[in-house]
Formats: structure tokens, sequence, C-alpha cells
């Protein structure tokens, strides 16, 4: 398979388990995906063989400089390790976000919009999610 297919198949993966969370968040199928991290597990073994292949091709790492951050995201295989690193941290963060709203009871319409944000947009869904809680926590 090539990194064009692997990049699919991963987007593939990612995909359902966003819907669960943003649709069924309680359903017992989505809580075991979240309570044993079956998809960002998959997504690291993907990540830990395509970031090998990239270590492997183009040498070491350098995260020194943003010349050299630049550099390493030229070979194919470090984009595609790059883009399922991203895959698989927003959804531990989503994930997270759905295990700490066990507890606060934040409505799903309002978690939505987290979840949403952090798989599109990564660390603005957090921000939302932080800014809700912590107003429910100061409502509460």
């Amino acid at each position: 398979m090539t990194p064009a297919d692997i990049f699919s198949i991963a987007n593939m993966i990612a995909m359902p388990m966003w819907i669960l969370m943003a649709l069924l968040p309680k359903w017992k199928v989505t809580r075991f995906l979240i309570d044993f991290k079956i998809v960002p597990i998959i997504l690291s073994l993907v990540y830990g063989f395509y970031i090998f292949q990239a270590i492997q091709i183009g040498g070491g790492m350098d995260f020194g400089s943003l010349a050299t951050v630049m550099e390493l995201f030229t070979e194919e295989n470090a984009v595609l390790a790059g883009w399922v690193h991203y895959l698989a941290f927003d959804l531990i963060v989503g994930m997270w976000i759905l295990d700490q709203n066990k507890k606060l009871g934040i409505h799903q319409l309002l978690i939505a919009p987290c979840l949403f944000a952090t798989f599109m947009l990564g660390p603005i869904g957090f921000l939302l999610f932080i800014i809700i809680k912590s107003i429910k926590q100061k409502t509460s």
C-alpha cells in the first residue's frame, strides 16, 4: 500500500470514532472504544511504522528550528506520520473531553461543537471545552 492509501485508511478509521463520540457518547460500544483507546492505539501503531520509515529514509529528526522541521516535512512518510499523529492525539483529546463530561454533565449539544472543533482545529476545541467547563463549574 502507498502512503496515500494509508492516509485514506487512517482517515476512515478516525472518522467513525468522531461520529460515535458526537452522536452516541454513552453507547456501550462507544464507551468501550473510548475506555480502551482502541482507535488511537491503532493509529499509534501506524504512526510508529511510518515515523520509523521516515527516519530510515531521511535520517535523524531535528526539531531545533522551523527550517529543519519544514525540511522534515518534505518526506512523504514523515508527513503521513505527522498527519496520523494529529488524528491520534486529537482523538485522545476528544475522548478526554467526554471522560471529563461524565462528571460535569454538560449537555451534549454543547459538547458536540467542542468535539467538532477538536476534530477540525485541535487546540481550539480543547480551549472551547475548557471555557465551557469553567463556566459550568462556576455556576454549579
